[in-house]
């Protein structure tokens, strides 16, 4: 019964992941092409750096309903919709103007991407067994989608402008619905809820930290330092370095996996959250490349750690309830950094800009460190046994 079950938690996990990877590049090409092309939106570079954040900011205030919407439901409702939400967000990228439309647009994915994210997340760690090695594994198909979708979608807007590419994203994302099918049905218990807010741990400042500097700063900065120094190619070399971070993904996440299974997923964290400070400070150094592809890479061995710690120091029911609180916090910093870079990369060199969010990471890196990880049972086999084999797997 044990190989069953974690057979269908592999199968599961794929499949949740696979869905997320065909609905993220609409999300990812706005991050492309946005802070380049904003004029063809019919907004300004402030509003811009508002839209980006918006997706993310939203899921502070939401992911508390999604998550209870997604508990009740389960994984395949919840992922139907969501996948419907997203071709419904691709389609108005192609086709609508303007900021008031586009913010709809972003907050009504924001609450998609939440209820995917989690899906993927909750099906990676529902067997104890192999949940680093499940993790990534899905970080690396989540990659897929995106990395194929920048330098197409780079291409394709020098010669036809920014919205063609959308239309593409909403025939993927259909099939990311037609997918979700099957997924599991079953719900998802919850435990009783004491309080709404609660201080965050050491990983949640962590997360809150890493989703600030790489998922914002960087990410942001990447597009504009490319524009600065590289003028008529920009558009060309920020995509194929996005690119990069998803083909990062996809070859460097599962080892990740591997390694923080054997030798821990919080000493692995440590190390390299250290090396990846020193990566900021190059790339703030202009070492764009270089810099910024180091940054990649070893984002990508850092992806698939976080969510097993979680799950390790928070067993049983309180796993669901955790990783969405986790997320929250990630997606506060990567909702602050857009907004933080078009105020400071301005006014500040960005020397002094990567140099303090290197600082910040290590710091946050040292706490997280602070209690060392030991592999826990996450709930009663039993229990795991019903979570995964509750909906149908095929």
């Amino acid at each position: 019964m044990g190989a069953t079950t974690i057979c269908f938690a592999d199968r599961a996990s794929l499949r949740a992941a696979l869905i997320l990877s065909l609905c993220l590049p609409g999300d990812v090409l706005l991050y492309l092409l946005l802070p380049m092309q904003y004029q063809a939106f019919g907004i300004t570079l402030g509003e811009a750096g508002i839209l980006l954040a918006a997706n993310r900011l939203v899921r502070i205030f939401g992911y508390h309903y999604v998550m209870k919407g997604y508990a009740r439901w389960g994984d395949r409702p919840s992922s139907m919709v969501a996948a419907g939400c997203a071709a419904l967000c691709a389609l108005g990228y192609a086709t609508l103007c303007g900021f008031w439309a586009l913010l709809l647009l972003r907050l009504l994915w924001g609450l998609a991407y939440a209820a995917l994210n989690l899906s993927t997340q909750v099906m990676a760690t529902a067997q104890a067994a192999g949940a680093a090695r499940r993790s990534g594994r899905s970080r690396a198909l989540v990659a897929v989608g995106p990395m194929v979708a920048l330098p197409l979608g780079a291409l394709l807007s020098l010669e036809h402008g920014p919205r063609l590419i959308f239309l593409a994203m909403v025939a993927s994302s259909l099939l990311g619905v037609w997918l979700a099918r099957r997924l599991p049905a079953a719900a998802h218990r919850l435990p009783a809820e004491h309080r709404r807010f609660r201080r965050p741990d050491s990983v949640a400042v962590w997360s809150f930290t890493e989703g600030l500097t790489l998922d914002g700063l960087f990410i942001i900065g990447l597009s504009l330092l490319a524009q600065q120094l590289l003028g008529a190619d920009a558009v060309l070399v920020a995509g194929g370095l996005l690119a990069v971070r998803y083909l990062s993904e996809l070859l460097l996440s599962p080892l990740g996996g591997m390694l923080a299974q054997r030798w821990g997923a919080t000493r692995m964290l440590l190390g390299l959250a250290l090396l990846t400070a020193g990566a900021l400070v190059a790339f703030g150094c202009h070492w764009l490349v270089a810099g910024g592809g180091l940054v990649l890479v070893l984002r990508a061995l850092q992806l698939p750690l976080v969510v097993p710690i979680v799950a390790e120091r928070n067993p049983g029911q309180q796993r669901v309830r955790a990783l969405a609180a986790n997320a929250v916090w990630r997606d506060i910093g990567a909702g602050v950094g857009p907004l933080l870079a078009a105020v400071v990369l301005p006014l500040m060199a960005p020397v002094w800009v990567y140099a303090l969010a290197a600082l910040a990471l290590a710091i946050s890196a040292l706490a997280c460190a602070q209690r060392p990880a030991v592999l826990l049972p996450m709930a009663h086999p039993a229990a795991a046994d019903q979570e995964v084999a509750g909906g149908k797997v095929r």
